[in-house]
Formats: C-alpha cells, sequence, structure tokens
C-alpha cells in the first residue's frame, strides 16, 4: 500500500501531539511493509527534504492569501492556526507515484487541496481531526485567525475551488483522536464511517531516565516533590494556572516544585507566565523551559525527573502527554475535560479537577501528597499505556481502515 501522510508543518525542533501521531504511524506502517511518506508546507522549517527516524519528509512552498499580511503575522500563523495554500502541494500529490490513499492531518485549504487531487485519480482519502473541531472556545479559534486582522483574505476562492467545505463529506473516513469529536462528527455525518482511534505511545522509550541528572543539571532540588507540565506553551495548555495556584501549593507542601516545559506558540503568553511566577515570589519553586526537544533523551529524563504529572489545559482533544507520563510511571492530574475523561479512570490511574479550579486541583494534590498513591496510581497508569496504547495495536487499526477504504472506494473504476 502507497499513501501519503499531509499535514500542515512538520518540524522535529518544533513539536506537538500530531507530529508525533504522524511519525509513530508513519514508521510503523513501514515496519508493515507498507510505503509512505509526510507531505508538508516548509513552515517553520529550514530544509526541503528531511529523514526522521527513518520517515521521508517533503516539504513545500506555501503562501497565505492575503493582502497586506505583516511578515510577523506570517510567522504567527505558521506556528498556529494558519491556513496555507500550496501550489507545490497540489503538483505534488498529483504526480506522486502508484498512490493508494492520502491521509490527510490537517483540514481547511490544504485539506481542500488532498481531496481535490484524491477525486482527480480516483483514490480514497482519510481525515484525521487532531483537534477539537466541533466544540472549540470561541476565544480560542478568534486566536488563531487575529494574526490576520487588518489584512484582506482573498482565499475563499481558492477553497471553494479545491473544495474545502467538502472535505469531511467526501471522506472514507473520518478519524478522531478525541471522544466527543467522534461523537459529534458521527451525529453531524451519521452515513459517514466515524472512527474513534486514540493516541498511542512508545512505552519502552519513556520505561527508563535519568531522573536524577535532569534535576542536577536544572538546579532542582532532590528532596523536591516535583510536579511537571509537558505541553506547548499556550492558552489552550493553561500553564498560567500552575503559576497562579502554586502559591497555595507551597503553602500546603513546601518542598514542591513547578517544572514546566513546552515550545513556546504565543510569546505574549509565555512572557505572562514568567511574569506571573515573579509577581509570586515563586521563581525559587518553578523551573520553565522552553524549546526541549521532543523526542530527545532530555524529556525522557525529566518524566523521571518527576513525581507526579499536570495538564491543566482548558480544552485537550485527547492528551498525548498523559500517555508519555504514564510510560515513564507517572500519576497523573489533568481537567476533566475534552477526551481526557474517557481514558482516565479518576482515583485509580489519574486524578481529574474541573479546569480552572483550584480547589478541585488542591483537592487532587491531597490525594497525591501520598507516596503510595502515587506509586499505585502511577502503576495503573503504566500497565495501561503498554497494554492498549501501543503503537503497533494503533497502527493495526489504522491499516485495517485504510485497507476498507480502499475495497469500498466509489471512485474506482
Amino acid at each position: 500500500m502507497n499513501v501519503v501522510q499531509v499535514a500542515r508543518r512538520f518540524v522535529v525542533d518544533d513539536w506537538g501531539g500530531t507530529e508525533t501521531v504522524i511519525l509513530e504511524t508513519s514508521r510503523q506502517l513501514l515496519r508493515m511493509g507498507h510505503n509512505t511518506e509526510i507531505l508538508c508546507t516548509i513552515a517553520t522549517a529550514d530544509s526541503e527534504w528531511d529523514m526522521v527516524e527513518g520517515v521521508e519528509v517533503h516539504r513545500l512552498p506555501y503562501f497565505y492569501p492575503y493582502l497586506g499580511l505583516r511578515q510577523e503575522a506570517k510567522r504567527l500563523l505558521d506556528r498556529k492556526g494558519g491556513s496555507p495554500f500550496s501550489f507545490a502541494m497540489l503538483r505534488a500529490l498529483k504526480r506522486y507515484p502508484n498512490l493508494d490513499l492520502i491521509h490527510l492531518h490537517t483540514g481547511n485549504r490544504l485539506g481542500g487541496i488532498g481531496r481535490y487531487v484524491a477525486r482527480k485519480r480516483r483514490v480514497p482519502y482519510v481525515v484525521s481531526l487532531h483537534g477539537a473541531m466541533f466544540d472549540i472556545p470561541p476565544e480560542e479559534a478568534a486566536s488563531w485567525i487575529a494574526p490576520a486582522q487588518g489584512a484582506i483574505e482573498w482565499g475563499k476562492l481558492l477553497g471553494w475551488w479545491v473544495g474545502s467545505r467538502r472535505l469531511l463529506h467526501d471522506a472514507a473516513a473520518i478519524l478522531c483522536v478525541g471522544y466527543p469529536d467522534s461523537v459529534l462528527a458521527q451525529q453531524q455525518f451519521p452515513d459517514k464511517r466515524v472512527v474513534y482511534l486514540p493516541n498511542g505511545v512508545d512505552a519502552e522509550r519513556f520505561a527508563r531516565g535519568d531522573g536524577a541528572g535532569f534535576r542536577a543539571r536544572h538546579g532542582i532540588p532532590p528532596n523536591a516533590i516535583l510536579m511537571l507540565t509537558a505541553a506547548r506553551i499556550d492558552a489552550q495548555k493553561n500553564q498560567h494556572f500552575i503559576a497562579q495556584v502554586l502559591q497555595e501549593l507551597v503553602r500546603m507542601r513546601p518542598e514542591i516544585h513547578a517544572l514546566i516545559i513546552g515550545h513556546v506558540t504565543n510569546e505574549a503568553y509565555y512572557d505572562r507566565l514568567l511574569q506571573l511566577i515573579a509577581e509570586r515570589d515563586m521563581q525559587s519553586h518553578a523551573t520553565v523551559i522552553r524549546g526541549l526537544a521532543a523526542r530527545s533523551q532530555e524529556l525522557v529524563d525529566a518524566f523521571h525527573a518527576a513525581d507526579l504529572f499536570a495538564l491543566p489545559s482548558i480544552h485537550e482533544p485527547f492528551g498525548i502527554v498523559i500517555l508519555e507520563a504514564w510510560a515513564a510511571g507517572l500519576p497523573v492530574i489533568a481537567s476533566r475535560i475534552g477526551g481526557i475523561p474517557k481514558f482516565v479512570e479518576h482515583g485509580v490511574d489519574g486524578m481529574l479537577f474541573e479546569p480552572g479550579d483550584k480547589g478541585s486541583f488542591l483537592d487532587a494534590i491531597r490525594v497525591l501528597s501520598s507516596v503510595e498513591r502515587r506509586e499505585a496510581m502511577g502503576q495503573a497508569g503504566q500497565r495501561k499505556a503498554r497494554e492498549e496504547y501501543s503503537w503497533e495495536k494503533i497502527t493495526q487499526r489504522l491499516v485495517s481502515i485504510y485497507e476498507e477504504a480502499l475495497r469500498e472506494n466509489p471512485l474506482r473504476k
């Protein structure tokens, strides 16, 4: 089977959950004897071609269809929320040899290009919804297009040409990493194959790390109760909440220390995070590391340096970092939101709290103040990560979806 994975961008030094899913499933597909590679724009990247852990990545020129778009606005759209167009992507998909199926990991105009070429070449395509699509908080959606304010958009004609609005209607399958999105997608497209296909984890990669060495390298006291938050630094992930609650945590447990790691997708949000920590005089109880490479051993070491993991997101389709924390044996505290309650069992392998609610968060911390409870929940999560969320199992399900799409392809001659 020859499958092209289409993404908006794919850069090792600027990583997120979507990139992890694409890379890990692509690696598994290659191991299973299928051919696959990644096509994306060159946004935030330096090279047009790359080989990432055995997977070919081809990056193509693109543009944003706006008049008067500032360079800084383009940079912000590259980081998050931009909807580019690429004639080079269209040509590359048209010419791709022996193409059997297109897997779209992006929507809007690039997704429309995939739809357009699939129909022209009479091959099926599937769409993965990596982020919430049907219940996005209005303020989050507004932040995506905010950089383009003041510029004049002319791209609706391009979207009409490639059929962007028909993207989900014409897909052979809609794959949702978040369970709530799968329910809403099925309601909106009752005759469409909608599949809840959660993220996975490389449990072996996260099983071993040098936690003591990480603490020493970053000046974190060896006797601290270390609470890790690893996610891109952005309003969606709500790291400000950690800064705002830290004083109360320290009053409750003076040895607690917050470790926040992530690529910065919102510079103003990052600056405000540092300001909140300083305003509360919590610099000695907080360490913030920006841009730590997602595929590095240093990140694995960070998980092993920690005593517990916290994810205070205000919306979260899935939360792949929870699986990574579990694989490292950590107990988890996470917002009761989006797809998280579907796979985190409250009080068994993690603690859930109401998003943004300090009281329920502090209650969860009190439960995990016990070393025995932390170990029990961490072990339960580790078993679940290994037994239910291996990338091999996830990719086997994905291959079944591909094969079904090929069998039922209505465009086949």
